[in-house]
């Protein structure tokens, strides 16, 4: 937990940087830490990459404009900034209404949910976890929840041993626990 309030600690840091007027490398740090969380989250929710694109330029736009505002007892920085792109989004997809859209195949989750907006967040939060793994473990474990594949037909693919699927995929459940709960997710 050590490591999660010195990340969040300077996360605030930056932010307060920006409230004060410098937005150079502080919003670029910001930037580099939530940009393609925000845009992951953005095609989620909108379904479409321009406005995803879009939605991150104008968080960060806001972000900058409301930065004086973060109060760090009220939440994170990053709950600030997943707010803020909510609220975007929002704003895009009720800009959008009067235009029609090229139906997409996934429905979107309505933005103004907060069920939606929180599980978005932590999928996506879970996605890094899973980013943070050894290739060797999140290989098995992409296979096993993004493609369903059994354990057998995972050692078919990779052409490795079922054992070695078996291991692999405990240790790597292992570890993204772990992962899961250095960010206090779990």
């Amino acid at each position: 937990m050590e490591v999660t309030a010195s990340v969040s600690g300077e996360q605030v840091a930056l932010l307060r940087r920006v409230a004060d007027g410098d937005v150079g490398e502080p919003l670029a740090g910001l930037y580099r830490l939530y940009g393609s969380r925000l845009f992951g989250f953005g095609m989620r929710l909108l379904g479409d990459r321009g406005m995803a694109e879009e939605m991150v330029q104008e968080t960060f736009v806001r972000l900058w404009r409301s930065a004086p505002r973060y109060d760090p007892d009220k939440g994170t920085v990053k709950t600030f900034i997943f707010t803020i792109a909510r609220r975007v989004s929002v704003d895009l997809l009720r800009r959008s209404a009067s235009r029609p859209l090229v139906p997409s195949e996934e429905p979107i989750a309505d933005p103004t949910a907060s069920q939606d907006f929180d599980a978005v967040v932590l999928s996506l939060d879970v996605r890094d976890a899973i980013e943070a793994l050894s290739a060797k473990h999140r290989t098995v474990l992409e296979l096993i929840l993004d493609e369903d594949l059994s354990q057998h037909d995972i050692s078919e693919r990779l052409s490795i041993p079922v054992g070695t699927v078996k291991t692999r995929s405990y240790y790597g459940m292992r570890a993204l626990r772990l992962e899961l709960e250095e960010r206090g997710l779990v």
